[in-house]
């Protein structure tokens, strides 16, 4: 370990109440001013010989007061951004990834194909049923079938728009 770093290191802890004490008229709280007073254990440690320190003491002092205002214009910093609050939920973006996008129209696009192929009265009752909502009785009241062959008609339509979207499965 270089001279220096040893000689500051002794100093820093005969002059360690000091530190703190500076330290805290600066960062406003006790755990701030030792967690500066810390940090400047580690610059200590890496403090080399060459150029000679020729007062070791104001330069451990200044060096303490430097930590000290970096981490009082840190905290500052921190403060502001933090000022109102956590941050809101609309800061990232919400909108989908263009590689999502585009795969999920090429999906559209093979279902409404699908949709195309059906025959117009599975198409009306897949339209009733998942456009409009209406459950299969009301369906099924409306064109005059049982609410049985309703059901049948939509499972046959949403296997056929299932197959087109994924003929593997």
């Amino acid at each position: 370990m270089p001279t220096n770093a040893i000689a500051l290191t002794r100093l820093l802890l005969a002059e360690r109440p000091s530190l703190v004490r500076l330290a805290q008229r600066i960062v406003g709280s006790v755990p701030a001013a030792e967690d500066v007073t810390q940090s400047l254990w580690f610059r200590v440690q890496r403090v080399e010989d060459d150029p000679p320190i020729a007062n070791r003491r104001a330069y451990l002092f200044r060096l303490a007061t430097n930590l000290a205002v970096d981490r009082a214009k840190a905290d500052h910093r921190h403060g502001e951004l933090f000022k109102e609050g956590p941050l809101s939920e609309d800061v990232a973006d919400e909108s989908p990834l263009a590689e999502r996008m585009l795969l999920d129209r090429e999906a559209l696009g093979l279902v409404q194909s699908a949709v195309r192929e059906l025959s117009p009265r599975c198409r009306k009752i897949l339209h009733m049923r998942r456009v409009e909502g209406l459950p299969a009785s009301e369906i099924a009241s409306r064109l005059g079938l049982s609410r049985q062959m309703v059901t049948r008609y939509i499972a046959q339509a949403m296997a056929h728009c299932l197959d087109r979207l994924d003929p593997d499965e």
